[in-house]
């Protein structure tokens, strides 16, 4: 038995001067030698064997070629633990996906069909097909698609195929909601009180609810994600609630099924992370903290949870192992709780399939859970015992979406990536990603950029390095949710670990408004702002003449400027000095900045007093300069002292009345149109159905009135911001 980071270390040119850190070791790596390293880098400069628990047998038998029946960042995980092991790949893909990260990074690549997902990632006989011209012997899911399909994995089998997941029998068992109550209560695993069947209609939907007690979980027997979900609080809410989930069900997971158990109020959500192999052996490797959520969809995930001690975590792993075992499960899945805060913990659901969130489980325990199923794919036994999972450090992941997080904290933004640049510059961090500059995120899939992952010795190392990459990460040309992302991991309760499944409406009332900054800050930021407008002034004064021979100017040394970052004006007096610092005087604050930085690069690592600080310059106009600070962009008007005397004359912006409009919040698809012209409605009635990024969302009346213009069809695009309906 050997491990595979022993086994890496021995068949590669690495330098071998490194330090060990609770088990896992950190080297220092030339260029020379990255060609000829197989093992998952995720830094320039230092690098951790993220799996140097991982356990396998030396020249144990393995599969020759693999087909990965899924798109985006999950696709290229299991292909780079495919491309570490020698397997070759497959990749299937819609024609929008022809030339994305994953199909390039494929040894060989196949169309299945186009954009929609019901005809390409959905469509099981053109994936069949694609197999029996591959020759691949097995197929790894991945999750979300097919993931947890028994038809698919049971025709698999019918060919000849090794389905890379549990078996299509553990699959119905754990994957139906239904079902998976039923075999829970029979392994004596803690359970929510709810309904023991399949809810057919509105009216039952109610009678179900009001028998358990509001509040109600309405959700989808074979859904997930976050997807065929909602809360109802009384009759009106389970109605609709019932009728959205219904029909988000079937466009997502085709399968309807509808159950309804108690909702309980402000709990955590943890999970338990399991691997099984077709031996009978099963482990728990620890859980995770996956209480961060909008929409019921995870946001931000930790492991391992401050709120579990030692022996919960042994209560939890065990149900989990032997809810695995009364199934005769077979690969790595996830045993989801939701736990009060008297530690309690009930079962929620079990997703038979890798989880998103699993690199941060794979940071702490040193295990590679996609290589593990693999193996136990293959017939091989599960090497480790539960005494070898450790916790080693902490990990946190952040979901980067390509949302606008100051509409209900995320609703979908759609683009190219006109710049990106991922901070695996940043030691300890770790970006699981499909996307690549020049990248589309489109309306028919899911909005996730990248999972940024960080990992440190303690929680507050992992904090800090994830704070570090968030101001680090360059987005432009979407909308995204770093600034969200960024205030929530340095917010006092999160901090603390002070968290519930409520933790984003309690933090934010009145939704998420951007980062507050104190004055302080604010005028750090207008003082780097001014520097920005100083190093551009230089600039200007540097020139070729058509000689090319470079002119210069006589170069100033000094500006008075006036800049603002709201309503109040600051007079700011900007030095530069002989030692190349930039000397801002601003309000009450005397800042010495480093000239240390260019115009050219989009982060400037300013030292300001000696400290460092990390911005982003978003974009330079006359007057106006935009940048990205602790996550948030702020506009900064910085003046010189002609412009600013007329400035005060300029006329105000006219804000457009909007309450007699229906706006949509994001790019989607008309799923239905519940108005006409002419129609009355009254305030918050439901006048169409928004599908974006399979979530179906209802878009309702803002005032009463009466319907003068509908602009769109059932069935069509729109994009973000469009009038869809008017009143009078």
């Amino acid at each position: 038995m050997e491990s595979l980071a022993a086994r890496m270390a021995s068949t590669t040119m690495m330098m071998s001067r490194g330090i060990r850190l609770n088990g896992a070791v950190f080297r220092w790596r030339d260029a020379s030698s990255v060609q000829n390293v197989r093992t998952l880098y995720v830094t320039a400069k230092l690098e951790r064997d993220l799996y140097w628990n991982d356990k396998y047998e030396k020249g144990e038998d393995q599969f020759k070629k693999i087909l990965i029946a899924n798109r985006g960042e999950i696709a290229c995980r299991v292909m780079s633990t495919c491309k570490r092991l020698g397997i070759k790949t497959v990749a299937i893909h819609s024609d929008v996906d022809s030339n994305a990260k994953f199909v390039r990074m494929a040894d060989e690549a196949f169309c299945v069909g186009p954009a929609p997902t019901s005809q390409s990632y959905l469509k099981m006989d053109a994936i069949l097909d694609v197999i029996r011209q591959t020759g691949a012997e097995a197929v790894h899911p991945g999750y979300g698609f097919l993931s947890e399909n028994m038809e698919f994995a049971r025709r698999l089998a019918e060919i000849g195929v090794v389905f890379i997941g549990p078996t299509s029998k553990s699959i119905k068992a754990m994957g139906d909601k239904i079902e998976s109550k039923r075999v829970a209560m029979g392994a004596k695993v803690n359970m929510i009180p709810g309904y023991d069947g399949e809810v057919k209609d509105e009216e039952e939907a109610v009678r179900v609810a009001k028998d358990i007690g509001y509040p109600v979980m309405i959700k989808a027997s074979a859904g997930g994600g976050g997807k065929g979900l909602r809360i109802a609080w009384n009759d009106k809410e389970a109605r609709n609630g019932f009728r959205l989930s219904k029909s988000e069900a079937a466009s997502s997971f085709g399968d309807d099924r509808m159950l309804i158990e108690k909702y309980i109020d402000n709990p955590r959500h943890i999970e338990m992370q399991v691997l099984c192999d077709q031996h009978g052996n099963a482990l728990y490797l620890n859980e995770r903290e996956c209480s961060i959520q909008r929409r019921n969809q995870k946001v931000i995930e930790e492991a391992p949870s401050t709120f579990i001690d030692p022996a919960t975590r042994k209560s939890m792993g065990e149900q989990a192992v032997a809810l695995a075992k009364s199934v005769g499960y077979t690969s790595a899945g996830t045993v989801e709780f939701l736990v009060d805060s008297k530690r309690k913990f009930y079962f929620l659901e079990m997703n038979t399939r890798l989880q998103v969130e699993h690199p941060i489980t794979e940071c702490i325990t040193g295990i590679d859970i996609v290589h593990q199923m693999i193996r136990a794919a293959k017939g091989h036994k599960l090497l480790h015992q539960q005494s070898d999972v450790i916790i080693n450090g902490w990990s946190f992941e952040c979901r980067v979406y390509a949302e606008d997080p100051y509409k209900a904290f995320g609703l979908p933004s759609i683009g190219r990536l006109s710049r990106y640049i991922e901070p695996t510059h940043i030691p300890f961090v770790r970006c699981d990603s499909g996307i690549t500059e020049g990248s589309d995120i489109s309306i028919y899939y899911d909005p996730l950029i990248c999972k940024l992952v960080t990992y440190g010795q303690t929680r507050n190392e992992a904090l800090d390095t994830m704070a570090k990459a968030l101001d680090s990460y360059v987005i432009r040309g979407v909308t995204h949710n770093i600034p969200l992302l960024r205030d929530v991991i340095t917010e006092k309760r999160f901090v603390k670990g002070d968290i519930s499944t409520k933790y984003l409406p309690e933090t934010y009332p009145d939704g998420f408004k951007g980062k507050a900054l104190s004055m302080p800050q604010e005028q750090c930021l207008m003082a780097i702002a001014c520097c920005v407008h100083a190093k551009e002034d230089l600039r200007n004064m540097s020139f070729m003449n058509e000689d090319g021979k470079l002119v210069e100017l006589v170069k100033p040394t000094r500006w008075t400027l006036h800049a603002s970052l709201k309503k109040d004006v600051f007079p700011v007096d900007v030095h530069l000095n002989n030692e190349n610092n930039f000397v801002v005087n601003i309000g009450d604050e005397h800042l010495v900045i480093a000239n240390n930085f260019t115009l050219a690069s989009p982060v400037i690592n300013a030292l300001v007093n000696g400290k460092s600080e990390i911005f982003q310059l978003i974009s330079r106009k006359v007057g106006h300069i935009s940048m990205q600070y602790l996550g948030t962009l702020f506009e900064v008007q910085v003046l010189e002292d002609r412009m600013a005397e007329v400035w005060n004359f300029m006329p105000a912006k006219i804000i457009a009345d909007t309450s007699a409009m229906v706006i949509a919040p994001m790019p989607g698809l008309v799923k239905s149109l519940a108005v006409k012209v002419g129609d009355q409605v009254a305030e918050g009635q439901e006048v169409l159905v928004l599908e974006a990024m399979k979530m179906q969302n209802s878009l309702t009346a803002g005032k009463q009135g009466k319907i003068k213009q509908v602009n769109v069809k059932q069935g069509e695009t729109v994009s973000s911001d469009d009038i869809l309906v008017e009143l009078e």
